[in-house]
């Protein structure tokens, strides 16, 4: 009896701790300047991007008004004002899901850091990767108070 209440008790904790911990997500956006005034953005594409994510943050950039397109480090067009890079890192857990992105803005012509954005979700319930983006992006070029 006294080792079925002990087993009936680690298991509740058990799932309570899977509850708790499967639920935790992380969103960190930085900028050092206004980017208002970065008119043109490329968005440089990862050769092992599966997930087309260099396309969402484009059309992303575009929606909050700049002309934005993408395409492989070396076939940079003329006139960008900024460069965004990124990291993903993707799970699968019954179906495939970004678990981790940075977002970089640099100046196009000195390389300096413009801005960073960072989200982590290891949950249950997780967010499109087009979400995910919308929410580091969308504060990332509110206008400076």
């Amino acid at each position: 009896m006294i080792l079925h209440r002990a087993l009936l008790s680690l298991l509740h904790f058990g799932c309570a701790l899977l509850v708790f911990t499967g639920c935790s997500t992380a969103l960190s956006t930085r900028k050092a300047s206004d980017l208002a005034r970065f008119k043109r953005i490329y968005v440089e594409s990862r050769l092992s991007d599966n997930h087309r994510i260099d396309e969402k943050i484009a059309t992303e950039l575009r929606t909050l008004g700049v002309d934005a397109s993408f395409g492989v480090p070396t076939m940079l067009p003329e006139g960008v004002d900024a460069i965004v890079s990124y990291e993903d890192r993707w799970q699968w857990d019954f179906k495939d899901y970004m678990i981790e992105i940075r977002i970089d803005l640099r100046e196009a012509r000195s390389n300096k850091p413009l801005a960073t954005g960072s989200y982590y979700q290891a949950s249950l319930k997780t967010k499109s990767s087009e979400e995910v983006i919308r929410l580091i992006l969308t504060p990332l070029f509110r206008p400076s108070k």
